[in-house]
């Protein structure tokens, strides 16, 4: 650079300035910080030293120093978006409340920094800050003793201690409670868990759970599942009270030891939490998938370690295990629209189905007929299948019939005890029944239908 700029006898080149100023960088070296600012500045008081009538050194001067710019501008768009970064929060399995906590000793382990049981430490942290309190202060005043009867002044600061312990328990145990049974108590005429207590007693902190028989029960007497959910409660409220405004939360498998059908409820957890949050989760569970989610389901699948994980943008996979949850939950809500109608009529096959649907429209398109289109017609593909759907289907108190051929299969099927207790021998019909062939199948019945058209 020394060939276009001039300089003064008592003045050092630029070269020299820019040795200087360059010389404890590596090649390697990111243009950015406060090299910018002293690029910047060293082409700035160099200017004055390109000459006039050099247009070609003028104008590399000016793409030099509009480079130092970009990048200046290229950091601070940097700066901005890291501070926008949202803070990104998982939740596992593994974090637990214990039902009864002994204050002192927690209160001791948080002071010496000797919390090595995070398995319940972190849980039972999160419920105290949920409550309001620190172990420390909730064994202070689990201590206090009862001041002199006589200090009025003393009394009510003591009262006014123990009355604010008690409404800040109450507060957590109705929140908690109302959270809880929206997942856990969906039916109202069979409440599991009528209300979640947390109370304290001297040193000991300790949540119960009060059944539907107004009887304490301590929680970990209850289910894992249960036992998770509260936990997953205590975690996330405590949780939200500071980190969560703006975060993304990340949900690694939840409620594994749910039962099916609440992990059902629970997707409806998950959906008002992810109004607040944006919500992420993964899971194998075709019950956390719901059949109006498919849009925004990512399957995310990893063949082998050389080419690593791959998050598909659509429903697919190259391992057919990667769609099983999908697959499943498309299953389950199949086999759910089994019980739309309150009627239903169970036949062994899905040749009967044709024969009996065509049939009826044949009915129905007669004016003069009058056929019950609010029956469902369920085919079982067996005979020995029939008392599967016929229980299922009456365990909902539906309304239900089999129809069965009358060749061996069928005679072995209505012969079924479990069958015969479920529908009663009149609510299993035989072709026989209809028809003057002994040993009649579903297409024997036909012979009938066509004489009444003609």
């Amino acid at each position: 650079m020394d060939t276009n700029f001039t300089a003064t006898e008592d003045s050092k080149k630029p070269s020299e300035t820019l040795s200087e100023l360059s010389s404890t960088w590596a090649d390697t070296r990111s243009i950015e910080g406060d090299i910018i600012t002293s690029l910047e500045k060293w082409l700035n008081d160099n200017y004055k030293y390109v000459a006039e009538d050099n247009e070609t050194e003028e104008k590399r001067h000016t793409e030099l120093l509009e480079k130092v710019k970009t990048n200046r501008k290229y950091d601070e768009v940097l700066k901005i978006l890291d501070k926008r970064i949202p803070v990104f929060i998982l939740f596992n399995n593994y974090f637990k409340v214990k039902p009864t906590i002994h204050l002192e000793h927690l209160a001791q382990r948080i002071e010496q920094n000797i919390l090595d049981d995070e398995y319940y430490d972190y849980g039972n942290q999160c419920l105290l800050k949920l409550l309001g309190f620190s172990a420390r202060e909730l064994s202070n005043l689990g201590n206090t003793p009862s001041p002199n009867a006589n200090d009025a002044d003393a009394l009510k600061i003591y009262k006014d201690k123990l009355d604010s312990r008690s409404y800040q328990l109450n507060a957590a145990s109705v929140r908690l409670t109302n959270e809880i049974r929206q997942v856990w108590m969906p039916n109202p005429d069979r409440p599991e868990a009528d209300k979640l207590k947390v109370t304290a007693d001297g040193q000991y902190l300790k949540v119960v759970v009060e059944d539907d028989l107004g009887v304490d029960i301590e929680l970990d007497q209850r289910s894992e599942g249960f036992q998770w959910l509260v936990s997953f409660f205590i975690v996330f409220f405590s949780e939200a009270m500071d980190k969560h405004e703006n975060a993304i939360l990340l949900l690694d498998e939840p409620g594994m030891s749910l039962h099916a059908l609440k992990q059902r409820d629970f997707r409806e957890t998950i959906s008002r939490l992810a109004k607040n949050n944006q919500t992420f989760f993964t899971t194998h569970s075709p019950f956390l998938v719901g059949p109006g989610e498919l849009d925004i389901v990512r399957v995310v699948e990893m063949k082998n370690r050389v080419t690593g994980t791959k998050v598909h943008t659509t429903i697919s996979s190259e391992d057919p295990a990667g769609l099983l949850p999908l697959q499943e939950a498309l299953g389950y809500d199949l086999a759910h629209s089994l019980f739309s109608q309150q009627r239903n009529l169970i036949l062994e096959g899905i040749t009967d189905y044709w024969y009996i649907e065509t049939t009826s429209e044949l009915f129905r398109a007669n004016s003069d007929s009058n056929i019950n289109d609010k029956i469902a017609l369920v085919f079982a593909n067996t005979a020995g299948k029939v008392v599967y759907y016929a229980t299922i289907l009456h365990a909902h108190n539906l309304k239900v019939a089999s129809l069965l051929d009358s060749d061996s299969a069928g005679d072995q099927a209505a012969q079924q005890e479990t069958l015969v207790h479920t529908l009663g021998n009149k609510n299993i019909l035989r072709t026989k029944d209809y028809c003057s062939i002994q040993k009649a199948e579903i297409e024997d019945l036909l012979r009938v239908c066509s004489k009444s058209f003609k």
